[in-house]
């Protein structure tokens, strides 16, 4: 693939995954008490898929950053080998709360805080994938804005979310209740600052879209016996 051509499919997927977590993050507070296993499945589809699309888009950023130079080597493999460890890591937790509905699917349970890994997977959601986010986009920040293969913006606001990522890296600290803005597995935690990262993509995605080159027009050639001044 040309870098046109690998630019081109890492603006679709990060606007796919942005759009993706628009629609499955309001899932999460439709129902005040356990959701039915249409719900959980739902969103945990949407997740699955935000993930695919989030792979993706990190392979062509991590292609875009190397593009810089040999110096650049490292920061893009930074930015996806820890892009790949919260990709797995959101896989993981998803398939736990899968687990606990398709086992359960008469809706008396909320995955997220029931169920016999629940608790483990709390820091899934909660602390590790907010470490691991923080790194990605500190290690995107800094390249971005050193080799300047995107709009300095995009740099900064990697750099801004990455600092509220370590913010709530100590939420193991403060409770399971998942009501709580801060918490283990609290809405501002799992929900909120989780989405951030996505959020992020699709901005760099709608930044990173090919610009259409304005066609020049084929001069016509002399005829036959026109002289050539």
């Amino acid at each position: 693939m040309d870098d046109i051509a690998i630019r081109r499919l890492m603006s679709v997927c990060g606007i796919a995954a942005g759009l993706l977590a628009a629609v499955g993050v309001p899932l999460y507070f439709v129902y005040s008490g356990a959701p039915p296993a249409s719900n959980v499945l739902a969103r945990i589809l949407l997740n699955i898929l935000t993930c695919g699309a989030l792979l993706v888009f990190l392979t062509g950023l991590r292609h875009l950053i190397r593009t810089a130079g040999a110096g650049y080597e490292w920061p893009a493999s930074l930015v996806f080998g820890s892009g790949l460890a919260y990709v797995v890591v959101t896989l993981v937790a998803a398939s736990i709360e899968a687990g606990t509905v398709l086992e359960h699917p008469d809706g008396t349970l909320d995955p997220t805080v029931d169920g016999t890994l629940a608790h483990a997977n709390m820091l899934l959601h909660g602390s590790v994938a907010r470490l691991l986010t923080a790194i990605l986009l500190a290690a995107a920040g800094y390249a971005i804005l050193r080799s300047g293969v995107l709009p300095r913006w995009t740099g900064r606001l990697a750099h801004a979310v990455a600092l509220v990522n370590i913010a709530f890296v100590p939420s193991l600290f403060f409770g399971t209740d998942a009501a709580d803005f801060y918490s283990a597995v609290g809405w501002g935690n799992t929900a909120l600052t989780a989405a951030l990262v996505v959020y992020w993509a699709l901005a760099v995605g709608i930044a990173v879209r090919p610009r259409s080159s304005r066609h020049r027009p084929t001069p016509t050639p002399p005829r036959h016996g026109t002289r050539l001044a």
